[in-house]
């Protein structure tokens, strides 16, 4: 909310300058003052759910200091129906993100339902926020496009228990039946490997997220399981990238991870990026290190993006429907929403498709 001026200066009398008004306490600054997350603070205030009698007390009387007001009109709609949609992403710049509402877009749209979006970036406390601000909203359901993470599930199972009619797409909830549509990334990933493996390529990297938690993603997996399967073995240090966050990987990760990985004693002879910003990233780094692409290095990306196609070389990619998730997922959070369908815990698996082009070539060490 922008700060609202009227014809007083800060401390003046009627007749002089301009004041500025104090803007409202929200929930996040009640939460801060109390030391608590905003999902518990709107817990004790609206006593919508277990919170200690100390934490409600702290609660509360944050809220008395702040002078915090809670939205009368979501309140007083309470039970009823707004026609909002919250859709919470990793981020925006990523044209997967975009793509992916804009086919949630072709179904909330015409229904006349708003959508609402909120950004996780590389942090759960912003994805708590976001998620906590479509609560406070009151929006009719949720659709959720972040990557999984533990503290991300504990929240997503708050929502779910609270009975707020939620869609995931690519993600699972663990521990609990939410409906879920998704491209078989696993299948995806295997495939593109196997295509470099074919390519004469025994030393494949994979650029995009950090050793450490990378076991946890399916493209890694299908990537790991493509190199078992031909009896490779490449350790784990040829897996570079920043620390496991809600966030896709950006065209940054991958520039930083491919100078990372050039620096190692014996240099792998083709990448997989964990998408095809990251791709894009390699292949700036590889030009920066004078590595010719692909006779110096195959680099495979993943997603399709519009500008795989037309950079130079032409990237190598695994095509997923990302548009038609968005719309099959909306279509069903609908579905749920205006009380046409039930069922909990469906996931709706779509094929993925290799596209071969010039960035992946037959391997010339071989």
């Amino acid at each position: 909310m922008a700060e609202t001026k009227q014809s007083k200066a800060p401390g003046a009398k009627a007749g002089g300058g301009n004041v500025v008004r104090k803007k409202p306490a929200t929930l996040a600054d009640v939460a801060r003052e109390a030391g608590v997350v905003a999902m518990t603070a709107s817990r004790a205030i609206n006593e919508s759910g277990y919170v200690s009698q100390e934490v409600r007390e702290r609660v509360l009387a944050a809220a008395l200091k702040l002078n915090y007001r809670p939205n009368m009109l979501a309140r007083s709609l309470k039970g009823q129906r707004l026609k909002a949609v919250g859709i919470m992403l990793p981020d925006i710049a990523n044209p997967f993100s975009a793509e992916l509402v804009e086919g949630m877009k072709d179904v909330l749209e015409p229904e006349g339902y708003t959508p609402f979006i909120a950004l996780a970036g590389r942090g759960v406390d912003h994805e708590r926020e976001g998620l906590q601000s479509f609560v406070d909203h009151r929006v009719d359901g949720l659709l959720v496009a972040t990557l999984r993470t533990d503290a991300g599930d504990d929240l997503l199972r708050e929502l779910l228990a609270q009975g707020i009619p939620m869609v995931t797409v690519g993600r699972e909830v663990k521990g609990m039946q939410v409906d879920c549509v998704t491209a078989d990334h696993w299948k995806g990933a295997f495939d593109v490997t196997m295509h470099l493996i074919e390519l004469g390529h025994r030393l494949i990297g994979f650029v995009g997220i950090a050793a450490a938690d990378a076991p946890a993603l399916r493209r890694y997996q299908g990537y790991r399981a493509a190199l078992e399967k031909a009896g490779l073995t490449v350790g784990m240090e040829y897996t570079v990238g920043p620390e496991y966050a809600p966030a896709f990987a950006t065209q940054d990760d991958g520039y930083e991870g491919m100078l990372r990985m050039a620096k190692m004693d014996v240099l792998p002879t083709a990448v997989l990026a964990r998408n095809d910003s990251a791709a894009i990233g390699v292949l700036r780094a590889a030009h920066t290190l004078g590595m010719k692409v692909p006779e110096d290095l195959s680099v495979a990306g993943f997603d399709n993006i519009p500008l795989a196609a037309f950079w130079t070389p032409a990237l190598t990619t695994v095509a997923q429907p990302i548009r038609e998730q968005g719309k099959v997922a909306a279509r069903i959070l609908l579905d749920k929403i205006e009380g046409k369908s039930t069922a909990e815990g469906e996931t709706r698996t779509m094929e993925c498709e290799l596209v071969v082009r010039e960035s992946t070539g037959k391997c010339k060490s071989q």
